[in-house]
């Protein structure tokens, strides 16, 4: 069985700063990691291995700069087998929807035959919960969504359930599958020191925009078909009033209080 799990680097901080002019994010100087809601990906693929023993090959890809290479790195510390980045200038400021279409050509093009495709919920820099789901619909696969436990894994047929609001579906797909998991299905592990040796001797390899053949007219911020527009920082509009106690607290209190009444709360 070949599984193959989508990850992500993403700023390890919520300061992050956003080009005014392209609308994409600034990522240069800045601590990264592998996107936190990717490693419940990432576990549920090494369970899945040890639970059905090695004939279960774990490949990990992401797309990114050459950076990037720390995060596979993790995944394979975490119980991965091989890694691969896509690195390329002619990537920079991809969308969602080109983002799949790159990942999916990789997909064909390094792994061809392949049992299950594993996404984390959404990317926590982004929010929007899309790249999984295009790249199963490039690829013309079945897609579970928000799945919460893996019930079954049979030779052509896997039994899921999956969160929905107010309990959970069970649903049956054909392998091959792309799955996006949430944080219900699993615990992710921390890594060993055997894991930590493995990633750091094992071999990345990178790919770019030639390797996969991918049509250039399609990459990049040029091949987007949505793009952000405009930023802006919001305006706080709202007038306050600070009442302070350190030096005279009934007259703070009797200020407070007249403050509260003038809005009509109390």
């Amino acid at each position: 069985m070949k599984i193959v799990v989508l990850i992500k680097q993403v700023p390890a901080t919520d300061k992050v700063k956003m080009d005014e002019e392209t609308g994409t994010m600034i990522r240069d100087g800045i601590e990264s990691e592998v996107n936190p809601l990717d490693l419940y990906a990432i576990e549920e693929a090494v369970r899945i291995k040890e639970r059905m023993g090695n004939g279960v090959e774990i490949s990990v890809i992401s797309m990114g700069p050459k950076k990037a290479e720390e995060a596979i790195r993790s995944a394979i510390a975490l119980g991965c087998d091989k890694g691969y980045l896509l690195t390329d200038r002619k990537f920079a400021g991809s969308d969602t929807w080109v983002t799949a279409y790159t990942l999916a050509l990789a997909i064909k093009k390094i792994i061809g035959v392949f049992d299950i495709i594993l996404c984390g919920e959404r990317a926590t820099d982004g929010e929007t919960g899309q790249v999984g789901p295009e790249v199963g619909a490039y690829l013309d696969l079945p897609v579970l969504t928000y799945v919460s436990k893996i019930e079954k894994i049979g030779d052509d047929q896997i039994v899921t359930h999956r969160a929905v609001e107010g309990g959970h579906e069970v649903l049956e797909a054909p392998l091959p599958v792309l799955m996006t998991v949430v944080k219900e299905i699993n615990t992710p592990r921390m890594p060993n020191f055997s894991g930590k040796m493995k990633a750091k001797k094992a071999e990345i390899l990178l790919l770019t925009a030639d390797d996969l053949g991918a049509d250039e007219e399609r990459l990049g911020l040029k091949g987007s078909p949505t793009r952000v527009v405009k930023i802006f920082r919001p305006q706080v509009a709202r007038k306050g009033k600070i009442v302070s106690a350190t030096t005279d607290p009934e007259s703070a209190v009797d200020g407070l209080v007249d403050f509260l009444a003038g809005k009509a709360i109390i």
